[in-house]
Order: C-alpha cells, then sequence, then structure tokens
C-alpha cells in the first residue's frame, strides 16, 4: 500500500518497496479531461514514467477530449466513460475495464466525473487529485472561484491522497500565490494554477516513485465547503452588498460563466445578463451617463462609454465592461445602442452561398456536429485552442481579417456567419454594416461618376450628426452653389470624439501590434488607390483643386503617405545607452519610443487630404489615436476618407473626424485636457491662439506648420527656360494656394525684364476654368472670404507703388471664385506684398545686382517667416552658399515644389516648428522614456 512506501530509489518507472526483496513498476492511470489533463500525460512520459491507461469523458457527437487524442498520439490505451457509477454503483463493465491495465497508481489532474471508491482505493499506490484551492479552505468544485469571491490575499493548489471525501485526504504537497488586484478565474488559472500545477503532478509522482511522497492529514480548522457555482442559482451576484463584495464576485466568475443579473428595462422586461470584466472605479462623476436599473438593487447604476457603473451599498462605483445578452457578448458601453439595433437579415449571392459552405465544413471539423444556423460554438463543448483554429482557418481560407473577438461576439453559426459576410462586403471592417447604407450623404454627380460622400461627424466608428443637428453649408468654389450642409460639431461632440479615442488608446488599439497597425496602414492607402478619382474629384468640387493635380499630389501624395508610414510602423525602436554604474552593481539604461495617446490635427483648406495624410500617417503609425477637424470650407474628403478607414479595419475611436469651425471645434480641441498633442498647418496668427491654448490647457505638445513668404532667387547664370517654369509654378502651383509658394521673387537684374517677358506670356497661355476639364491649369480660388482677400492684397499693393503688370482681378465673365494669375514688379522690401504672404496666384518680382551676396541674403531672410526657399544658378558654390545662409527650413535648388514623403517639411521662425513627413515626423507623435535597471 501506498503509506509503506519508503525508499528512495527510483529508475525509469519503477519502484523499490520496503521490503527490499523486489521492485515493482509503477503503472499510472490517468483520469480526467481537457488540456490540463493532457500536459500532466505529456510531462509523466517525458520524465519516463509508465502510463498504462487514460480514462476520460465520453465524446461529445463525433468530438473527443484532447486528453484522450493526446493518449492516443503516444500508444496508450483510452477508455470513454459517460459515467463510472449507475444510482450510485459502480458499473461492472466499467471496473472490468479499469482493472484490465493493472494500473497500481491512479492519478486525476481534472477529473469532472464521480470516481467508485473501488478505483480510488485499487491501486496499491494510491489515489493521487489536484484540487486548485489551498485546502482545506474552499472544498468543492467551486474552489478557485471562492478564493476570488471570498477576498482571499492568497491563492493555490493542493495535491491531494484522494478518499472517500474527494478532498478531504491527507496533503502530498501545495503551492501559493498572491492574489493580484486585477485577477480574475483566468488570470489566476494562467498565471499560476495551469502552469505550476501541471509541474507540481509531476513532481508529485515523482516522489511518490521515491518513496518520499508525504501524508499530511488535513485539519478542520479554517475548513470551508463551498456551494458550486456550476449550479445557475448559485450564479447570481448579490448587489446589495459593498463594492469590494460585488467585484470579487464578478471576476470569481470570470470569464466562466459569468456573474448573473437581472437589467429591469423601461417597459418592464426583465432581461437576464452576466457580467464581465470587473474593476473598482475611482470615478466619482457621472455627467452625460444614462441610468439602468438592476432588479433587486438599491443602489443606482449607470451607463457611460467606459461602460456601466454599479453602486455598492458603500457608495464605491464598480465598473463592468463587458455585458452577455443572449449568446451575444457586447461592450457594457454600448448596452442602450445594441439593445435598440435591429438585427440585418443578410441575403446571400452565388459567391457568398460558396463561402458559407465553406465556412460551415471548418466549423463541422473543429465540432464533429452537424452545422445549423443555431449552433453553438461554445455549447458544442468548443474550447480556447478550437477557436484558435476557427479563427486562423477563417482568416487563411476566407482572407477575411477577424478575431477571437469575432467569435465571442458572435457564437452561433448564423451570427458569425453574418459576421464575416459583412467583413467581406466591406473589405474587413468589423462594423461595416452600418458604413454604406445608413449615414446621411450627399451624392456627387461629376466626373462621369456618382460619388456618395458622408456629410456627419465621424465618431468611435460610426458617422452621426452634431449636436443639435447643427450644420453649415458647403459651397463649391467652381458655381458658388450650395454642396451639401455637413455637421457643425459643438464642444459637447468634440469631447464625445476625445473620449472616444481615448478609450480605444488605452483599450483596443493597445492591444493592436505595431505591425498590425502597419497592415492597417497597407489596406487603407490600398483603398485610397483604388478610390483615388473619386477622391480627386471631391477635392475638386470642393476646394476648387484641378483635377489633374488632385489626382497626382492631393490624392497621389496622401497615398504615398500612408505607404510610407506603414512601413515604419514596426521600425520605431530606442536605445540602449553606456552609463557609468556603481560598482560592483551592473547597470541597463534604455529608452523605449511610446505613443502620446489622443492627438489631435487641424489642418488647412489648401490641400485637404494631402495635409490630413501627412499628419495623420505619421500619427497612428506611432501608435496614437487621433481626432482631425478639417477645415471648415472643405471637410468632403476628410469624410469620405473616414468611410475608407472603416473598410481598412480600423477599430472604432482610433480615427475621429469632427466637422465645423474653427473657432468652436478647433479651439476644443486645444483647450481639451485629454488630448495631449495638437498638430496645425494654418496661419501665424491662429498659430500663436492655438499654442498659448495648448500651454493653458494641459502644456500638450504641438507642432506648427505656419505661414511662409518663402524667397526665391533666381541668378542670371541659370537655365532661364528652366527658370521661368520652375518659377511660375513655384508661385501659381495650386491656385497660390501653397504654403510653400514662393512669396517673393528675386531677379537679377541683367534678365529680369527678359525673365518677367516670358512669364507674362505663359501665363496668357494658361487655361483658367472648370477644375475637372482635362485642360485646365488654373481653377478658383477656395472660397469667397479668400477671393475677396485677394482683391484686398492686389489694391494695397497698386496703392503702395507696385507695377501691377498683370491680373490683380476677378475674371471676367465667369461664375466661381476665379482670380486672374497676377503679376507685381517693381517691389520694394518696405511694402505690404514685400512683406505679407498673399496665398494666392500672385506673383512678386524685386531685382538684385550680383555684386553684393550678402545684402541679398540679407533681403531673401527680412521677413519672420523661414518655411522655404530656392535659387536658380549653375554655380554649384553660389548655391550652396546661399542654402547654407538662407533661413528656411527647406531649400529648392534648381528646382521648387519638389517634396517626398520621405523628406522632412517645416519651418523656422514664425513659420512654426516641428516637421511634417520623413523620419522625423515620427518623433512629433512619440515620447522618449529612459529605464534604467541594476543587476
Amino acid at each position: 500500500m501506498a503509506d509503506s512506501v519508503k525508499s528512495d530509489t527510483k529508475t525509469n518507472g519503477f519502484h523499490k518497496t520496503t521490503n527490499g526483496h523486489h521492485t515493482e513498476e509503477l503503472k499510472i492511470a490517468i483520469i480526467g479531461q481537457s488540456n490540463f489533463a493532457a500536459e500532466v500525460l505529456e510531462v509523466l512520459l517525458e520524465r519516463d514514467h509508465l502510463v498504462v491507461g487514460v480514462f476520460t469523458i465520453a465524446d461529445k457527437g463525433n468530438r473527443e477530449d484532447v486528453l484522450a487524442t493526446t493518449a492516443r498520439q503516444h500508444r496508450i490505451p483510452v477508455f470513454k466513460f459517460s459515467a463510472w457509477r449507475r444510482k450510485g454503483v459502480p458499473i461492472p463493465e466499467v471496473l472490468e475495464q479499469y482493472r484490465s491495465v493493472g494500473a497500481n497508481l491512479n492519478v486525476l489532474p481534472f477529473c469532472s466525473q464521480f470516481i467508485p471508491m473501488e478505483v480510488i482505493d485499487g491501486a496499491a499506490f494510491g489515489s493521487i487529485c489536484y484540487h486548485p484551492s489551498i485546502l482545506p479552505l474552499h472544498r468543492g468544485a467551486s474552489a478557485i472561484s471562492w478564493t476570488l469571491i471570498e477576498g482571499d490575499e492568497r491563492a493555490g493548489f493542493s495535491i491531494f491522497w484522494a478518499d472517500d471525501g474527494l478532498d478531504t485526504g491527507p496533503i502530498l504537497l501545495q503551492k501559493q500565490c498572491p492574489v493580484l488586484g486585477d485577477d480574475t478565474l483566468d488570470t489566476l488559472y494562467k498565471r499560476f494554477l495551469y502552469p505550476e500545477g501541471v509541474t507540481a503532478m509531476a513532481e508529485s509522482v515523482d516522489m511518490i516513485a521515491a518513496g518520499t511522497a508525504p501524508k499530511i492529514p488535513q485539519t478542520e480548522i479554517g475548513a470551508s465547503y463551498d456551494p458550486a457555482l456550476f449550479r445557475e442559482e448559485n450564479q447570481y451576484i448579490n448587489l446589495n452588498q459593498p463594492g469590494v463584495r460585488i467585484f470579487n464576485f464578478i471576476r470569481g466568475l470570470d470569464s466562466v460563466p459569468g456573474a448573473l443579473a437581472t437589467v429591469v428595462t423601461d417597459d418592464g422586461v426583465d432581461v437576464p445578463v452576466r457580467l464581465y470584466g470587473a474593476s473598482l472605479s475611482a470615478r466619482r462623476s457621472m455627467a452625460n451617463a444614462k441610468l439602468i436599473r438592476f432588479k433587486g438593487a438599491v443602489g443606482p447604476a449607470f451607463v457611460t462609454r467606459e461602460g456601466i457603473f454599479i453602486t455598492g451599498t458603500d457608495g464605491t462605483l464598480v465598473r463592468v465592461k463587458r455585458v452577455k445578452r443572449g449568446n451575444r457578448v457586447i461592450p457594457a458601453g454600448q448596452w442602450f445602442e445594441q439593445s435598440e439595433s435591429k438585427a440585418i437579415s443578410l441575403e446571400l449571392n452565388e459567391k457568398e452561398q460558396e463561402q458559407d459552405t465553406l465556412l460551415r465544413s471548418i466549423w463541422k471539423s473543429i465540432l464533429k456536429v452537424e452545422i445549423e444556423p443555431e449552433t453553438d460554438f461554445f455549447a458544442c463543448g468548443a474550447g480556447s485552442m478550437d477557436v484558435v483554429r476557427l479563427v486562423e482557418e477563417v482568416k487563411d481560407t476566407l482572407e477575411v481579417p477577424i478575431s477571437n473577438e469575432t467569435l465571442f461576439m458572435a457564437p452561433v453559426y448564423g451570427e458569425f456567419l453574418q459576421e464575416v459576410i459583412l467583413r467581406l462586403r466591406t473589405g474587413g471592417s468589423d462594423h461595416g454594416a452600418n458604413i454604406g447604407c445608413d449615414y446621411k450623404h450627399v451624392v456627387l454627380k461629376a466626373n462621369r461618376r456618382q460619388i456618395s460622400v458622408p456629410t456627419q461627424m465621424f465618431i468611435n466608428g460610426r458617422f452621426v450628426d452634431a449636436e443639435e443637428s447643427k450644420t453649415i453649408a458647403i459651397v463649391n468654389p467652381t458655381n458658388e452653389q450650395v454642396i451639401c450642409e455637413v455637421a457643425s460639431a459643438s464642444k459637447s461632440d468634440v469631447n464625445d470624439a476625445v473620449l472616444a479615442a481615448n478609450d480605444a488608446f488605452r483599450g483596443v488599439w493597445s492591444s493592436v501590434s505595431a505591425r498590425e497597425r502597419g497592415q492597417l496602414m497597407y489596406k487603407l492607402a490600398d483603398l485610397m488607390e483604388q478610390c483615388k478619382e473619386e477622391l480627386a474629384t471631391i477635392e475638386a468640387i470642393d476646394s476648387g483643386a484641378v483635377y489633374t493635380l488632385a489626382l497626382k499630389t492631393h490624392v497621389g501624395m496622401s497615398i504615398d503617405a500612408w505607404r510610407y508610414y506603414a512601413g515604419w510602423a514596426d521600425k520605431i525602436e530606442g536605445t540602449t545607452i553606456p552609463v557609468n554604474p556603481a560598482r560592483p552593481n551592473h547597470v541597463l539604461t534604455f529608452t523605449k519610443k511610446e505613443p502620446i495617446g489622443v492627438c489631435a490635427l487641424v489642418t488647412p483648406w489648401n490641400y485637404p487630404l494631402m495635409m490630413l495624410s501627412w499628419k495623420m500617417a505619421a500619427c497612428i503609425a506611432a501608435g496614437n489615436t487621433v481626432i482631425i477637424k478639417p477645415a471648415q470650407v472643405c471637410p468632403l474628403t476628410a469624410l469620405k476618407f473616414a468611410e475608407l478607414t472603416v473598410r481598412a479595419g480600423f477599430p472604432p475611436g482610433v480615427i475621429n473626424v469632427v466637422t465645423g469651425t474653427g473657432s468652436l471645434a478647433g479651439q476644443a480641441l486645444a483647450d481639451h485636457p485629454l488630448v495631449r498633442k495638437l498638430g496645425f498647418t494654418g496661419s501665424t496668427p491662429i498659430g500663436k491662439r492655438i499654442m498659448a491654448s495648448c500651454a493653458e490647457s494641459n502644456i500638450k505638445k504641438c507642432s506648427m506648420e505656419l505661414g511662409g513668404k518663402s524667397p526665391l532667387v533666381i541668378f542670371a547664370d541659370c537655365d532661364l527656360e528652366k527658370a521661368v517654369r520652375l518659377g511660375m509654378s513655384a508661385v501659381f502651383f495650386n491656385k497660390g494656394e501653397n504654403c510653400i509658394a514662393a512669396g517673393r521673387l528675386f531677379v537679377e537684374d541683367r534678365i529680369h525684364d527678359e525673365f518677367v517677358r516670358k512669364v507674362i506670356k505663359g501665363i496668357r497661355t494658361m487655361k483658367v476654368g472648370d477644375p475637372l476639364d482635362r485642360a485646365t491649369a488654373h481653377g478658383p480660388q477656395n472660397h469667397r472670404a479668400h477671393f475677396e482677400k485677394l482683391q484686398e492684397y492686389c489694391t494695397i499693393g497698386v496703392k503702395e507703388g507696385a507695377t501691377l503688370l498683370y491680373g490683380g482681378k476677378r475674371v471676367p465673365n465667369m461664375d466661381g471664385f476665379f482670380f486672374e494669375p497676377t503679376v507685381f514688379t517693381n517691389v520694394e522690401d518696405h511694402m505690404y506684398i514685400a512683406r505679407e504672404e498673399s496665398f494666392g496666384p500672385i506673383m512678386i518680382i524685386s531685382k538684385f545686382h550680383a555684386s553684393d551676396f550678402e545684402a541679398l541674403v540679407a533681403r531673401a531672410n527680412s521677413t519672420e517667416y523661414g518655411l522655404a526657399s530656392g535659387v536658380f544658378t549653375k554655380d554649384i558654390q553660389k548655391a550652396l552658399l546661399f542654402a547654407e545662409k538662407v533661413e528656411a527650413g527647406t531649400v529648392f535648388v534648381n528646382t521648387y515644389n519638389k517634396t517626398d514623403v520621405a523628406a522632412p517639411f517645416g519651418g523656422f521662425k514664425q513659420s512654426g516648428f516641428g516637421k511634417d513627413l520623413g523620419k522625423e515626423a515620427l518623433n512629433e507623435y512619440l515620447k522618449a522614456k529612459c529605464v534604467t535597471v541594476e543587476y
């Protein structure tokens, strides 16, 4: 018998008995089920123990337990019993099959069946059993749950010798671990009970084989026997107790089976729910929360974006993150939205019917049952590895991006099929069903296309109206007609967007790996490529951009930016730093580059999509979430872009678009305490106000790309034809609505007149007109206020004595904001038009004499702006000397407007600070953390 074992000799599963006359082989029967039991089997075999038989549960349909599968792989006899007893009496044929293997030690690593004492006592060396508690505390089937429910500070497990009380027998081995504040049933199991338990079972068998296994009688001091939580009546939570007790009960049943409660709806209907993901909340304010009523609860409960908050009897709030209603697990914060949502009935086309067949075959191969619409994946006995297998096979077979969460949210086949089909239809989005069918939109009929464009804000993955349904009119600058009305955000709307971005940053986005971020960005760039004609058409209608230019630059460079930064997403690295340690210790110091958090972007109206992409692509690659406030007058490409982010699969809240005025929505972003970074492109005066707000609110990081008055110097030794062509482009590109436009040309006196003559000749050949006309070179100015500002600018120039050679007025006989390309000469340095930016198609020309290079550079630098500059000359020494001396963030030599997504872009002085584009732009959206470890 086991209590006579004293020898310490063990070799290859043989055990030397106390009489010393013979060696008896240790023959092990494993009785149990699950992955835990399968791993115990594997470890015992690795340690050369002899396992003579495995006894497990009967198959569920055609599905056998993993313990049986593992045993068969090792050619170990497998026996499957639906029960060991009938009416309390052992089943003879079951006992006969057990005895047939000749086991002398029973190992019960995880056993859900009642094993007869004839089996427990039938092995010469006894039976050992795993129990997830520190016996004698919490005896019973739900021990580890009660460890959490009772708020124990320590958890653990016991390996004990089974007796007729099953968990009252002598202790062989015990191990403990602390219960952490955020532990749940799952985390305790994964962190300690499972891995350490497998090892401990093998150690126990080693001790039995060595004759050193103790038998320590259990004390009755502190013993408890707690109710079984597999009974539904024991799963209901008492909500009339202190918050910590409510919290402990929920985490004690997380994630199986879940704490039960009953929600009472406004019309008096009782709705059973299960609660998951509990935490004790430090929140005190319930502003903007909706009341929810739980049956039997005295304290109030609330629903916010963050979840459901339940009030304990001591006033402590318990936050619940997820709720199971029926077969679906939903975010608790979406309780009312999910309750009000209507089921979508899908009609499958021929290809989708084939996909249904493939999907059914995958489910059947895993579950081993016939698949019906109501087949529940988990009710069929599926486990965690089955979830992984299903998700991977579906992703590989149907090429649809799903995750484990997809199955948890839709465990019934019919619902899962619907999720997969909707994602295939919408390019991978979790919630793409809502995009393309239920947002408010305008249909633009232009360029031989019909383009649907959203007109609502985009917050938390949905298009929504502004508070009180406020809107602003969007005007087509080509014909001055209203295109549509677009939502005009309030301060409350901005707050909703920031909260959504904050939730996403701390939640779903934090679980997306850097490489996965990059893949989402590549997918978005591909969708933008597919829709580039639509996007360019919207830019032409909304902002007046010439279609061909919009296609190449506005949209083309936007796509380039997303692809460029997608490649950077998984290459953001810190460094290790050699420091002086305090000897004899060693020190490791390293830096980590981390995302800042919630970022706000405020972009201008000259390149609506490109400015969005330049900033946002770097921001997203760095791992941040974002709210963008596009220009009030042309937000439509930003809203169409939002639709594409859904189709690309970006989680809700990662990218948000609030439309409206800068004075309200833009200011609200600058003032918001949860926004940690603001990127702005616009005028210097507005930039100053935004910087002040960033400082006053929470000293948020900011980057500014502001006004410019970029000098372009043209020496007589240049290639004149090239200088004329690119000089005109430097001024008139994108109708002069270009931040780096050459604000003042310095032309050497020897070629001045010829240069001017060629420019005028070139202007006369430019076609001004409809931006959608492929022959058009010059479209309308963006909006009326800017158009009128240009007229005033030219009036000032003439009044101060500059020579207006060409233009300076509205194009005659045309509707829309068409302004003639304009040329001023004889401009003196003190004049208004020599100092201030026009941001329009106005060329300002001054002469210079080549004899005083230093004076020329001084004139070029005689401005508070320092965004860009250019020089045309064949003298490389002169060119490089100018590049060295000029005070500008960008210098073009014998070219102009030649930007690239890999090259940093940004200004000096009052043209701002910080960089867009290139590797440097990533630093605008990252923070460096220094970590020092002494060892």
